[in-house]
């Protein structure tokens, strides 16, 4: 096993203190997506969403990577490691992580509202409501909204393709496209799921291992055993 891609998605961060989206307490629960996630909202009420993703970010400052995070760093150790999240934070960054693809966006960026290709970074939490980019377009949150393509998930899949092993870490596998990434793993290729509730797991038909725990705990504990597998041979 060489080449290892970790997919993770909102429970890979709540161990740092981060909201989750679709749990009963997460903030779909607080929020309409139609008014904070789209871009009939951006375009209807840019005031509410830009607030929205300006508290995002605050918490996101005052979060630190967990030993999830952590962990995930340390495989590149021995692996060739490539991150995949859904996750819009920094926080497999932050901890280290070297190869990391976002699916659905970053928090500490924004883009170009006339070029989608022109992305900037954000210096602290605050969007003003009139920020401009280089082009002079008005700047939106680099997230991808609801009802838009996700342009990182053909890179996404041709990774999944490439690898020998995947782990897949706090993640429904029910928002989609990014649920379908297991499917383009080669069929020999083992997945294991790290989540203390297990997800949807009938288009897997790989070989799979199930860890029933938190992303902290249970990723740690995963991360070791292939260490020293790999110190043996």
């Amino acid at each position: 096993m060489r080449k290892i891609v970790v997919f993770t998605g909102a429970g890979m961060s709540a161990d740092s203190g981060l909201q989750t989206f679709r749990d009963a307490e997460g903030l779909w629960a607080d929020y309409r997506i139609e008014d904070v996630c789209t871009p009939e909202a951006l375009a209807r009420d840019r005031a509410t969403v830009i607030e929205f993703y300006n508290k995002r970010r605050r918490e996101l400052l005052s979060a630190e990577p967990n030993a999830g995070h952590r962990a995930i760093a340390e495989l590149e150790r021995r692996f060739e490691v490539e991150v995949v999240t859904q996750n819009v934070d920094d926080l497999h960054e932050r901890a280290g992580s070297t190869r990391v693809t976002h699916l659905h966006g970053e928090l500490r960026k924004l883009r170009s509202e006339g070029d989608p290709e022109r992305i900037v970074p954000i210096d602290g939490w605050e969007q003003r409501l009139d920020d401009r980019g280089p082009d002079g377009a008005l700047l939106r949150p680099h997230i991808v909204f609801f009802g838009e393509a996700v342009p990182m998930f053909e890179r996404a899949a041709e990774l999944a393709a490439q690898a020998d092993a995947m782990i897949v870490v706090g993640t429904s596998l029910a928002v989609y496209p990014a649920a379908s990434l297991v499917r383009y793993t080669r069929p020999e290729v083992p997945i294991i799921l790290v989540d203390p509730r297990c997800p949807d797991t009938r288009g897997i038909r790989n070989p799979l291992t199930y860890i029933a725990k938190r992303a902290a705990e249970g990723v740690p504990e995963l991360v070791r055993e292939l260490l020293r597998r790999a110190e043996r041979q």
